[in-house]
């Protein structure tokens, strides 16, 4: 880890400490980087420190300079040769400054002054970011005696109160995780902004408990009839390109780094994990998250991991989106958290209704147009449930598990009611397109081994929903399918007993096909030497489904959400997509037509 995230975040253990907070989560390191007091120098009162910025022969009055390039350059030199670190600062400041006015002018040097200008900015950042976690509002900083004033330019809303900085280029990006970094080099330093979520409102629940970090862009510019530079963070994704003079300028940005700076430090893999023996932490972050800040035009990719795993591995597949122009100006990802204790059919109830309450706060008037035109991507159960929020139950699943109709059934209203929603579904409103990855729709042969007997063993789920079901089952005996009731004797209730096809309700909800309209796409892995052709987890055959767009296999195991592959795939049919809702024109032309025949690979 490099210097900088060492020392942001070591200030922050350390004052984590103090508070009594065990800093287990990267929501703690961000709440406390907002308090750690500002190392900074206190503001500039003297309008004379202006004139410092000079050299002899111009004024700081506005249209009273004499920039040249040559200027700038000097200073370069000049901070290269000088080995007090605030001397070489304030030389850093105004090589920025004075090749921002030689940018403004439009000629033939100004490309080349736009380039100085970031470069020395970035110069000017080393030096101000060393202060410890400061808290970035708009104010006068003293530069080693030159005034410098910060200024924050619509930066994304999703931040909550001053934010903290740090150089994108600071942030480490795993390989493994994500893949590759996406990065833009253009004008300006790229920066990773952060601050904890809200508090107070309903909309801050839908942001990750670790914290908010947004992409953001900084430079330092100095415009005619300014009196002091200014040192401008600002956000690329508002606005791509800054205009200098008579040109635009493309921003420089960096969309993984963000993303990485959260996954560096979040526990979710660990607490995932715990979840599924009963750990109840998981359970308290469950529902819908978003990586970045609502788009009413933008289409809803809705992500769902499979067992004992966490939105954690949807990172390559979500740095290819966001770092993918095309594909970031017309989708928007959101990630789910859910407990995968529970019996699947529960767990497609729970997604349900956590998407609800996502809608109901972004979109209570239900009128925005990214409702119509939801994508489901689900992993291994992830794609089960993927698949049931796309069906219709109609009575397939309730006649397999009871021989009775509700109303014969005994019980309080709301223990029915749970059961009746379980047992009976229709196709979750707006959804357009679902990918399966290494999905089990018809069943896995683990579950009967001696490891899925061992799961089953420790699997012991406990929810109020569970317990409903629990109280009916007593009060009905007669009510139930009796092959049913033998099976939750022997195996219980959860996520590894219904996986097993030897479960008549699962036997049941693995005959529902997404509805007509919805088009889905079934990718599954395959292993050389397994004697049941697969994944080593899921066999082939329990991937395939009818109807299905396309249905391709990769050589992978069963984290196919790894496979490059597997992603191209998605990749190409988003961007393929018809459903160009709200683009801008310019990117109608890379909207086609998916695939129309099956084929394996």
């Amino acid at each position: 880890m490099r210097h900088v995230e060492k020392r942001v975040i070591g200030a922050l253990a350390a004052a984590a400490s103090a508070k009594g907070v065990a800093c287990r989560l990267l929501g703690c390191v961000m709440i406390l980087a907002l308090v750690a007091c500002e190392a900074v120098r206190p503001p500039v009162t003297t309008a004379s420190n202006g004139a410092l910025l000079c050299d002899s022969g111009c004024s700081a009055r506005a249209g009273a300079h004499d920039a040249t390039l040559a200027q700038a350059r000097a200073r370069v030199t000049e901070a290269l040769h000088t080995p007090d670190r605030e001397r070489a600062a304030r030389a850093w400041l105004r090589c920025a400054a004075t090749a921002y006015r030689v940018a403004a002018t439009n000629g033939d040097q100004a490309d080349e002054a736009a380039s100085l200008d970031t470069q020395c900015t970035g110069k000017v950042l080393d030096y101000v970011l060393s202060a410890e976690a400061p808290r970035w509002t708009a104010k006068t900083l003293d530069l080693a005696g030159d005034a410098l004033v910060v200024e924050l330019r619509e930066l994304s809303p999703g931040l909550s109160g001053p934010p903290t900085f740090v150089r994108a280029d600071e942030v480490p990006i795993s390989t493994l995780l994500f893949g590759q970094r996406f990065a833009t080099n253009g004008f300006g330093v790229s920066m990773v902004a952060g601050t904890p979520r809200c508090k107070g409102a309903p909309r801050c629940q839908l942001f990750p408990q670790e914290g908010v970090t947004r992409t953001a862009v900084a430079w330092i510019e100095w415009r005619a009839g300014e009196v002091y530079p200014h040192l401008v963070f600002a956000n690329p994704m508002a606005h791509p390109t800054e205009r200098i003079g008579a040109r635009d300028y493309i921003l420089s940005v960096d969309t993984t780094a963000p993303y990485a700076a959260l996954a560096s430090i979040t526990q979710l893999k660990q607490l995932a994990i715990r979840g599924l023996i009963g750990g109840q932490d998981i359970g308290l972050r469950k529902g819908v998250y978003l990586l970045e800040d609502y788009d009413p035009h933008k289409i809803p990719i809705v992500m769902l991991h499979g067992l004992a795993a966490s939105p954690l591995i949807w990172a390559r597949l979500t740095n290819r989106i966001q770092g993918t122009p095309t594909l970031r100006s017309r989708y928007q990802v959101w990630h789910v958290i859910y407990p995968t204790d529970a019996p699947v059919l529960l767990s497609r109830l729970r997604v349900k209704e956590f998407l609800d309450r996502a809608w109901a706060e972004l979109d209570p008037s239900g009128h925005d147009p990214s409702r119509e035109r939801m994508v489901l991507v689900g992993h291994s159960m992830g794609g089960m449930i993927a698949r049931l929020l796309a069906a219709d139950s109609g009575d397939t699943v309730w006649q397999a598990a009871l021989a009775v109709p509700v109303t014969q059934l005994h019980g309080n209203a709301d223990d029915l009611a749970i059961l009746d929603h379980i047992m009976r579904f229709t196709p979750y409103p707006g959804v357009d397109t679902a990918f399966f990855l290494a999905t089990p729709h018809h069943g896995s042969p683990v579950t009967a081994d001696f490891v899925g007997r061992l799961a089953l063993w420790l699997v012991k789920p406990h929810s109020s929903e569970l317990d409903a079901l629990k109280r009916l089952i007593k009060a009905n005996p007669d009510g139930f399918r009796p092959e049913l009731l033998a099976n939750y004797r022997e195996h219980g209730l959860s996520s590894i007993s219904t996986l097993s096809m030897e479960q008549p309700v699962s036997r049941a909800a693995s005959t529902l096909m997404p509805v007509s309209g919805v088009r889905y796409y079934t990718i599954a892995g395959s292993l050389p030497g397994e004697a049941v052709p697969g994944d080593g987890i899921v066999p082939l055959e329990s991937t395939f489904l009818p109807g299905a767009v396309s249905t391709v296999t990769v050589k992978s195991g069963h984290r196919v959400y790894r496979n490059d592959d597997a992603l191209n795939l998605i990749v190409k049919v988003l961007g393929e997509s018809p459903d160009c809702v709200e683009v801008p024109k310019t990117l109608l032309a890379s909207c086609g037509k998916p695939p129309q025949t099956d084929s394996i690979h």
